[in-house]
C-alpha cells in the first residue's frame, strides 16, 4: 500500500490521500487504533464499504468444536475465536434523505491520516450527493492509552453550496454481518455469526448501553456510549434501543459552511464472572470518567502519554525515508497491542483483525517482547504475568502428555491450546523455551527483583522441568530432545531440532541460577539441590546436530541428509508452498519455511564461532523459502551479523513492509504484529548488533552504506540510552541515573550520565560472497544489486 498512489512517505505519519476501495481492508488494518485491551478497526465512520468490521475486546472469544476426522488421545476438542463485538464506530449520515456513502454520488475529495505522534486517526473529505448537495465531513478518533475502557470520536457535518437538513445517526451495533472467511486459508479466522446473546438494551437521553453474553463461553459483554452535539441550536435528539443495536439520532438544518459537531464516547467492559448489573455499572462509570475529562482532556493525556514514549523509544533512520515511516509505524502499532493488555495475551495480529482466529503465539515472546522490554517493559512484564497466571492449564496440559513441569499452547487466546494441528499444537515445545528466553531477557534489561522472584522463578522452574521430561540421556550421556517441531513448521515432528535444544538449555541453565539465589521461594515451589542439577547435566549434555563433512550445524538431525526441494520448478504462483503442496512432501525436504537454524544464531550467538556463524547462514539461506512474515526480520540481523549489509538492509525492508506492501496477501484480516516488532530488532539488533548476553548488553553497531545515520533509544534498568551510529563512529549517550556498562564488539564501555562514549566502527574484514536465496524468493532490493539469474 505504501507504494499505492494514495498513499504518501512522511515521517509521522501514514496519509491515504484518495480512497481506493480495493484496498480499502487493507485500509482498515493500517488504520486500526487499539490500546492492547480492545481495538477498532479502522473502517469508515458510516460502516458501509467495509473490507472486514471489527470491534475488539482482548479475551473475548467464543468456543466451538474442532473437527477431526479420526479422534486421537491428547488432541485438543475445542477452540476459540476472536469475537467481533459491540460496534460503537458508528456514525451514519443523511443528507436530505440521501445516506451518506461513498458508492455513489460525487467523491470530490478524501483523505485519512493516522497520525503516530497523537494516536488519533483523521479524516476529512468533500463529498456531493446524487441529489447535488454538497457537503464536507471530518472526523477525529481515538482509542484512549491512558484510559483503557475509553474511546471517543469527534464528527462535524459542514454544508459547503447550500442550507441542507442532516440526519446523524450514532450507533451501538452488535452481531454485525460479517463477510466470508477465505476458503483453504488457514491463516483466516472462523466466522461465528450470532454469537452474542442479548441481555439487555438501554437508550437514556444522551447515552446509550447494550449488555450481551456470549452462547457458549459464557463472557458477558457491556458497550456505553454517551454523546455531545453542538453547532447548531435548533437541532433534535433522541435515544431508541433494541436487542442488538443503540441509536442516538440528531437532526437539524444546517445554514451554509455552519458544521454540526458531535462528540461520542464509547466505553467497554467485559467478564466471565461480573454480574449484569456489575457490568452496567462498569461501563456506566468508565463513561463518566471520560465525560469528566472531556474530549480535549482525553487528546492531551494521549499526547502526553505517546510523548514520553516515543522520548524512551524512537527510532532515527537518516537516508532511507520509505524505512523511516516504516519503523515508526511498527512501533505504534507494537505499542498499541500491548500498552494496556494488563493480564490478557498480544495476540498474531494484535487487535487490528481476526485472523488466525485471534490467537496468541510464540511470537509474542520471540519478537514482541523484546520490542517492548526494551521501549515498554511494563507492558513485556504484564505479558508474562498473563503467561504465569496460565500455568494450571499448562501444567495440566503436561500431564495429559505424560510430561512434568508445563506445557505451554502453540496457540490460544484464554490459555488453553486451540490448534488442531499436532505437529505443531503438541510437538512445538519450543514455545516454553521461548518464554524463558523473554523472562531472562526481561531480567537482564529491567533488574526487576520483584519480578524475578514473583513471576519469572515460577516460570523458569516449570518449563526447565518440561524439558527434563521430554528428554533422555542415551548410552553415552548425550542428552536429546526427539519428535518435536521448531519455528520451521515444514520440518515438522525431528529430532533434536537445534533451535529447540539450544533454548531448551539456556531455560535449564536459567532455571537453576535463579533457583539458586532464591533457594527458600524455590523450595516452596518443590525444587531441591538434586532436582537443580539434573537440569545443569541436561543443559551440559544437549546434543547440538552438526555435520563435519560439510562444517555445518544441522537445524535437526539429518537434515542435511534429506532430499533437495526442488526450487526451479516452484513456480512463484505456488508460494507460500503450505497451501499448494501436502505436508508430507515438506517435511522431508531440505526447504525451509522460516528462519530456525538463522534464528537459533540470532538469539543464541554465543554457542557459534564466526566461521560457523557464516557457513550456517550460506547453507540455509538458499533453502529459506519466507513463507512466514517472521522470517525477513531475523535472516536481516544475521545477514548484517555476518557482513552482508546489502542484503540485510533488502531484508530489513521486507520486514518493515510486510504490511504496508500487503506482502503475504493477508493484511486484510490484521497487521502481522511479530513482524512489526521484527523491524524493530532488524534495526536495532541489525545495524545497532544489540544483544543480551550474560546479563550485560552487546552492541556491534554497523549500517549499511545506504543509510547515513542510525539512532535509537532503549530502555535500560531504568535509565534511557542512546545509540548513535554513523559509518565511522557510535555514540552511547546515558541520560541520567547511575553509571552503566556495556559492551561495544567486544569492548567494555562504562557510561555515565550526560556524558557521550564515543568509539569507531571496526570496518567488515573477510565477508564471503554473498548467498542465494531460492528461485525467485530474493528479497526486493534496496540499493544496486546484481539481476537475479532467470
Amino acid at each position: 500500500m505504501i507504494s499505492h498512489p494514495a498513499y504518501a512517505i512522511e515521517p509521522w505519519c501514514l496519509r491515504e490521500t484518495e480512497l481506493h476501495l480495493e484496498v480499502l481492508a487493507q485500509s482498515e488494518s493500517v488504520f486500526a487504533l487499539s490500546n492492547g485491551h480492545f481495538g477498532w478497526r479502522g473502517n469508515l465512520d458510516e460502516g458501509e464499504p467495509h473490507g472486514l468490521p471489527g470491534t475488539y475486546l482482548n479475551g473475548v472469544y467464543e468456543s466451538h468444536p474442532l473437527p477431526y476426522a479420526e479422534i486421537g488421545y491428547g488432541n485438543p476438542v475445542h477452540g476459540q475465536t476472536i469475537l467481533n463485538v459491540t460496534n460503537g464506530k458508528i456514525i451514519r449520515l443523511l443528507v436530505d434523505d440521501t445516506p451518506f456513502d461513498l458508492r455513489y454520488g460525487r467523491l470530490e475529495s478524501h483523505e485519512r491520516v493516522l497520525d503516530l505522534r497523537s494516536g488519533l486517526l483523521h479524516r476529512d473529505c468533500v463529498w456531493t450527493s446524487p441529489t447535488g448537495r454538497r457537503i464536507r465531513v471530518r472526523s477525529t478518533r481515538l482509542v484512549s492509552l491512558t484510559q483503557r475502557a475509553v474511546a471517543a470520536v469527534a464528527f462535524e457535518v459542514e454544508p459547503l453550496d447550500e442550507d441542507v437538513r442532516v440526519v446523524v445517526q450514532s450507533e451501538l451495533i452488535a452481531n454485525e454481518q460479517l463477510p466470508e472467511a477465505a476458503d483453504g486459508d488457514p491463516r483466516v479466522s472462523t466466522v461465528l455469526a450470532g454469537s452474542l446473546q442479548p441481555e439487555e438494551d438501554v437508550a437514556n437521553g444522551t447515552r446509550l448501553r447494550l449488555i450481551h453474553r456470549t452462547a457458549v463461553s459464557g463472557i458477558r459483554v457491556a458497550a456505553a456510549a454517551d454523546h455531545t452535539v453542538s453547532g447548531c441550536e435548533q437541532a433534535e435528539a433522541y435515544g431508541e434501543s433494541g436487542p442488538d443495536i443503540g441509536r442516538f439520532t440528531v437532526t437539524a438544518l444546517l445554514p451554509k459552511g455552519r458544521p454540526l459537531r458531535l462528540e461520542k464516547l464509547v466505553s467497554y467492559g467485559w467478564s466471565r464472572v461480573r454480574s449484569l448489573p456489575a457490568m452496567r455499572d462498569q461501563v456506566e462509570a468508565a463513561l463518566t470518567g471520560a465525560r469528566s475529562t472531556g474530549w480535549q482532556g482525553l487528546l492531551d493525556e494521549q499526547r502526553a502519554y505517546l510523548d514520553a514514549f516515543w522520548a524512551g523509544a524512537d527510532v532515527e533512520v537518516d537516508g532511507d525515508t520509505e524505512i523511516q515511516q516504516a519503523v515508526r509505524f511498527a512501533l505504534f502499532h507494537v505499542l498499541q497491542a500491548g500498552a494496556r493488555a494488563e493480564g490478557r495475551a498480544i495476540a498474531a495480529k494484535g487487535l487490528t483483525g481476526s485472523g488466525y482466529d485471534g490467537h496468541c503465539f510464540w511470537d509474542t515472546e520471540t519478537f514482541v517482547l523484546p520490542v517492548l522490554t526494551c521501549t515498554a517493559p511494563r507492558a513485556a512484564a504484564e505479558e508474562l504475568r498473563w503467561r504465569q497466571r496460565t500455568l494450571p492449564k499448562a501444567r495440566e496440559r503436561a500431564a495429559q502428555l505424560g510430561l512434568r513441569g508445563a506445557a505451554f499452547p502453540w496457540r490460544t487466546i484464554q490459555g488453553v491450546e486451540c490448534s488442531g494441528y499436532w505437529p505443531a499444537g503438541t510437538a512445538a515445545f519450543h514455545i516454553n523455551a521461548d518464554i524463558a528466553d523473554a523472562v531472562t531477557r526481561y531480567l537482564c534489561f529491567t533488574d526487576d527483583k520483584d519480578f524475578e522472584v514473583d513471576c519469572a522463578l515460577e516460570l523458569l522452574v516449570e518449563t526447565a522441568r518440561l524439558w527434563r521430561s521430554l528428554g533422555y540421556h542415551d548410552a553415552e550421556g548425550r542428552f536429546h530432545i526427539d519428535g518435536v517441531t521448531g519455528p520451521d513448521e515444514y520440518t515438522a515432528v525431528r529430532d533434536d531440532n537445534l533451535y529447540t535444544n539450544l533454548m531448551a538449555r539456556s531455560n535449564l541453565r536459567a532455571a537453576a541460577d535463579l533457583a539458586q539465589r532464591h533457594p527458600e521461594p524455590a523450595a516452596a515451589l518443590g525444587v531441591d539441590d538434586e532436582e537443580a542439577a539434573s537440569w545443569r547435566d541436561a543443559a551440559r549434555a544437549i546434543v547440538v546436530p552438526y555435520n563435519p563433512d560439510l562444517k555445518v550445524h544441522e537445524q535437526c538431525e539429518g537434515f542435511t541428509r534429506f532430499q533437495s526441494w526442488d526450487f526451479a520448478d516452484t513456480p512463484p504462483e505456488r508460494y507460500p508452498l503450505l497451501l499448494h503442496y501436502p505436508y508430507f512432501d515438506l517435511y522431508r525436504k531440505q526447504v525451509v519455511k522460516q528462519a530456525d537454524l538463522v534464528l537459533a544464531i540470532l538469539l543464541h550467538g554465543e554457542e557459534f564461532t564466526a566461521e560457523e556463524k557464516a557457513r550456517a547462514f550460506a547453507y540455509y539461506e538458499p533453502l529459506t523459502v519466507r513463507d512466514s512474515s517472521l522470517s525477513a526480520c531475523c535472516q536481516a540481523v544475521v545477514a548484517a551479523e555476518v557482513g552482508h549489509m546489502r542484503l540485510a538492509y533488502d531484508y530489513l525492508g521486507e520486514a518493515a513492509l510486510m504490511d504496508l506492501e500487503d506482502l503475504q496477501h493477508n493484511t486484510r484480516d490484521g497487521l502481522h504484529i511479530a513482524s512489526l516488532a521484527g523491524t524493530w530488532f532488524a534495526v536495532v539488533g541489525g545495524f545497532g548488533g544489540m544483544r543480551h548476553r550474560d546479563d550485560q548488553v552487546h552492541f556491534c553497531p554497523r549500517i549499511p552504506e545506504n543509510l547515513t545515520r542510525l539512532r535509537f533509544t532503549v530502555q535500560l534498568r531504568g535509565q534511557r540510552l542512546q545509540v548513535e551510529i554513523d559509518h565511522r563512529d557510535a555514540v552511547y549517550t546515558l541520560a541520567g541515573g547511575p553509571p552503566l556498562t556495556v559492551r561495544h564488539h567486544g569492548e567494555e564501555v562504562t557510561l555515565t550520565s550526560g556524558r557521550p562514549e564515543v568509539r569507531r566502527v571496526p570496518p567488515l574484514a573477510g565477508v564471503g560472497p554473498e548467498p542465494a536465496q531460492p528461485h525467485g524468493r530474493r528479497p526486493a532490493p534496496r540499493g544496486p544489486r546484481e539481476p537475479e539469474p532467470p
